[in-house]
């Protein structure tokens, strides 16, 4: 901070009775106006400097922070131990034998694999069975023995099952997400892409496909 140095010599103001605001006082002291004369450069030269340290965090740093713990929290579920196999890749398209049932926002029940209706895990779990040649009853999946209705406990179930799951991804594995969705993995792409087939990625219940960046999932490759 640099030094200030001034001498304020104020003019004694006095309000005067019946006047009409302050006026000029006919009384002045030389004690006072000398007790307003300070010289401030000593004190400020000689006064301590402090600070109080602090950050400001913006939105995209936070933003930034938790896409760097949700990678590490499912980098660390890496398992490349579990037997898994690779189907024959097949052509996108909707066959979810179930897609004009109501959901269970709207009353629906659960499907024959015990999932609801034209969730994103129903659809994974149909695509699973499908994949391992069981197009009807007795399925192969469904919930007692996949995985939990909630998408988000996906890749800690395959885990604990001893399945493998892995950053790279593979045709038929599972593509799961920390923001509680899966879907399945259709190609592999050449660009360092993957295109996925899903329902209900947005809330609607109903089909759709995407092509993403490999590294924005987790793979959960099918198991034997």
């Amino acid at each position: 901070m640099p030094a200030i140095v001034g001498t304020v010599a104020l003019p004694a103001y006095a309000l005067m009775p019946g006047g009409s605001g302050f006026e000029t006082s006919g009384a002045f002291s030389l004690s006072v106006a000398e007790a307003q004369d300070v010289d401030v450069s000593g004190l400020a030269n000689g006064a301590p400097l402090s600070s109080d340290a602090y950050s400001v965090t913006t939105k995209a740093e936070i933003d930034a922070a938790a896409a760097e713990a949700e990678r590490a929290t499912y980098g660390a579920q890496l398992n490349r131990s579990g037997a898994y196999y690779t189907p024959a890749q097949q052509a996108e398209g909707d066959d979810y034998p179930w897609w004009n049932e109501t959901p269970d926002d709207y009353g629906g029940g659960l499907s024959p694999l015990r999932y609801y209706y034209r969730e994103c895990v129903d659809f994974v779990a149909w695509r699973m069975n499908r994949d391992a040649g069981v197009t009807s009853a007795p399925w192969k999946w469904d919930w007692s023995n996949l995985a939990a209705g909630s998408a988000y406990a996906w890749a800690d179930e395959w885990v604990r099952h001893g399945w493998a799951t892995s950053s790279d991804p593979i045709v038929g594995s599972v593509a799961w997400f920390p923001y509680n969705h899966v879907a399945y993995v259709q190609s592999v792409n050449g660009d360092g892409t993957v295109t996925i087939e899903e329902y209900n990625q947005n809330s609607d219940h109903s089909y759709h496909v995407r092509v993403i960046p490999a590294g924005s999932a987790l793979y959960l490759y099918p198991p034997v």
